[in-house]
């Protein structure tokens, strides 16, 4: 297995990796969009529905184009957002499904069971940003769970491997979080002092998904 579930794309040094997350501890996962990169290109669509077999209709996966809407001076702008589950803390599908199919794992991925769920809907009607959805083949619900299949043997979801602009990021919620503020920190040096930062590689600390480093995907 590679190291902590195939993320070697988060280059951290060592020292700083021990710091963020107990090496005993169960990690968190979490997808991050960076919606600057996005170009609704589909393609964490395509690949979802191909990983899970699904027909037309349910999309676990969902690309949602705000726009076209003017900016300035006749200047178009169209943002797109891939939506996917929250997997959330307190997931109120989880407390809507009357057979407990719909579960939540120690790592924070919440999945359907299908072979206890009776699409009944419930879970669909208690999620506020609908990320549960019917599959009319199987009668059952179908929703993201981050392709736990192939978490579990240290991959990543199939739509962050085939992102093709790698808008998307996955892993241990502490590291995507430092991440952010470090390429935070970054910005703000440039803009406050006028030069640019050094790259993290050369810091010893993170860069994720910076065009000039190869980045390592499932």
């Amino acid at each position: 297995m590679s190291s902590e579930y195939g993320f070697d794309r988060f280059h951290l040094g060592e020292e700083r990796a021990s710091r963020i997350t107990l090496k005993s501890s169960t990690p968190k996962y979490s997808m991050k969009v960076n919606i600057e990169r996005c170009i609704g290109c589909m393609s964490c669509e395509v690949s979802c529905k191909k990983e899970h077999n699904l027909p037309v209709g349910p999309r676990r996966m969902r690309v949602i184009q705000v726009g076209p809407y003017f900016i300035k001076k006749g200047q178009l702008k169209t943002v797109y957002l891939p939506m996917n589950c929250f997997h959330c803390d307190d997931a109120a599908c989880v407390k809507a499904c009357p057979t407990g199919s719909m579960q939540k794992r120690a790592d924070g991925i919440v999945f359907n069971d299908p072979n206890t769920c009776i699409g009944c809907k419930s879970c669909i009607h208690a999620c506020p940003f609908g990320s549960p959805q019917f599959n009319e083949a199987t009668g059952k619900v179908t929703k993201c769970d981050y392709c736990k299949h192939r978490v579990d043997v240290g991959l990543l979801p199939a739509c962050v491997t085939l992102c093709s602009t790698d808008a998307l990021w996955f892993g241990n919620i502490n590291r995507i979080s430092t991440i952010d503020r470090e390429k935070t920190a970054r910005k703000l040096t440039e803009h406050l002092f006028g030069f640019v930062a050094p790259n993290p590689s050369q810091m010893g600390t993170s860069n994720v998904n910076d065009t000039d480093n190869e980045v390592k995907v499932g």
